[in-house]
């Protein structure tokens, strides 16, 4: 039981950490409600449609092809820190990845994915 205190501890002082701005927010701010700070939206002008309007699929795929070639690229940081232990057998790896990343992108801009009208 020991061992656990100290994790028992710091989740006790996490939550203490959160939760005490925002009690103390709620109990000692002003509370001064108007009818522009209970609208759900504050930017300045009546919404003109739905929230849960319809999004073409294309903004998805741009999104899903933005986040895959992001999150492929991060490999390239680790790869360049370890580049001289892993040697020539590391390179190689890294070329093949490379290769397979750009025929990917070629596929998808000759796809035409890339094409926002």
């Amino acid at each position: 039981m020991q061992n656990y205190l100290s994790i028992l501890l710091f989740i006790v002082i996490g939550l203490l950490v959160g939760a005490l701005p925002i009690v103390a927010g709620r109990l000692l701010g002003p509370h001064r409600p108007d009818k522009a700070k209970l609208s759900p939206y504050e930017c300045g002008f009546e919404t003109f449609s739905d929230a849960r309007m319809k999004f073409h699929v294309r903004y998805y795929i741009i999104a899903i092809l933005f986040i895959l070639f992001d999150l492929e690229i991060t490999f390239f940081f680790p790869w360049a820190v370890v580049l001289k232990k892993i040697g020539l057998f590391g390179f190689g790896a890294m070329m093949v990845f490379l290769i397979i990343l750009v025929i990917g992108f070629i596929y998808e801009w000759k796809k035409g994915a890339l094409e926002w009208e």
